[in-house]
């Protein structure tokens, strides 16, 4: 995506303003990693992923309704898309991830969130046939290895043994529908963010509604407890609210390609959160997997940005 220049000449201020908002949604969703360990016992997959919702439409309802009523016949005129973009990139991909937990590693999930950057430049270039230069591969491969260096914790043996199971297949089809959701956000309808935004989630609250019956009729229904409203709270108006507001204006201003590669930042901050909730100690794999993440990124933003 070509960003054009401001009368002052400032081509790169839309990319000033891409990266804090990018990097903070990693942190926001890096803390969504943390909550959904803590959640196991406190609150059920499905539970979680239908309030979550609940109360991001609840926040919403005062600051978006003008708006939302505003350009309602827009969103109306593609409704296929909005209900397509909630079940997709917020219902089922926060069900498949909060379930993959129950079943798989955190070692697993986290290298399959740091595949999705790849599934993105894929999706782009096989759907959209959007060309992919030689540095954002590059930048892609060394993001990836810093992730890989996270979840493995520097031993690389992990990687000798790992095996799919149902939570690996879980996560995986998770991170391709979110690698979906991520190229299509370059295509919404002409609305403000927030009423777009507004849309998806009240597409996302509906849609989770029949796996948490499915949940209900399988008896593994779990109502939060004092400590599962905490976490509820937490990922409906941090990871859901506020991050998917930010990682939205983050790839309208750089493009999914490049806004994409910045997930691998998650398992980075996964880590760091770890640290300092947990008291796990600071030890040399974090550093280099950091130095990595951050080293890929800006590979793939100077160099492929070059002529």
């Amino acid at each position: 995506m070509r960003v054009p220049e401001t009368p002052a000449g400032r081509a790169d201020a839309p990319v000033a303003t891409a990266y804090p908002l990018l990097v903070f949604t990693m942190l926001l969703w890096g803390g969504n990693v943390v909550a959904s360990k803590w959640a196991a016992g406190e609150v059920s997959p499905q539970v979680l992923t239908c309030l979550r919702w609940a109360f991001a439409c609840l926040a919403l309802a005062l600051p978006a309704r003008a708006g939302f009523v505003a350009e309602w016949d827009r969103l109306a005129r593609h409704w296929r898309y909005v209900l397509l973009m909630g079940a997709c990139g917020y219902t089922l991909y926060a069900s498949l991830f909060y379930a993959a937990g129950l079943f798989t590693s955190g070692i697993n999930i986290a290298l399959f969130q740091g595949s999705i950057p790849v599934l993105v430049i894929l999706i782009n270039y096989a759907v959209l046939r959007v060309a992919v230069t030689g540095a954002q591969v590059l930048g892609v491969a060394v993001t990836l290895a810093g992730g890989v260096v996270a979840a493995t914790h520097g031993d690389w043996r992990v990687l000798a043994t790992f095996a799919f199971n149902r939570g690996d297949v879980l996560m995986l089809v998770a991170c391709l529908l979110y690698a979906g959701y991520t190229v299509a956000l370059s295509r919404r309808p002409k609305v403000s963010g927030l009423s777009f935004f507004t849309a998806v989630a009240l597409s996302a609250l509906v849609t989770s509604l029949p796996p948490l019956y499915a949940e209900w009729a399988l008896g593994h229904t779990i109502w939060p407890t004092r400590k599962g409203w905490v976490i509820v709270l937490f990922v409906a108006l941090g990871p859901s609210l506020v991050a998917q507001l930010a990682f939205m204006r983050g790839v309208e201003l750089i493009g999914p390609n490049r806004a994409g590669l910045f997930v691998n930042l998650v398992p980075i901050f996964g880590a760091g959160l770890a640290i300092l909730l947990v008291g796990e100690p600071f030890r040399w794999h974090e550093g280099l997997a950091l130095a990595l993440v951050i080293g890929g990124i800006a590979i793939a933003e100077r160099l492929g940005r070059r002529r």
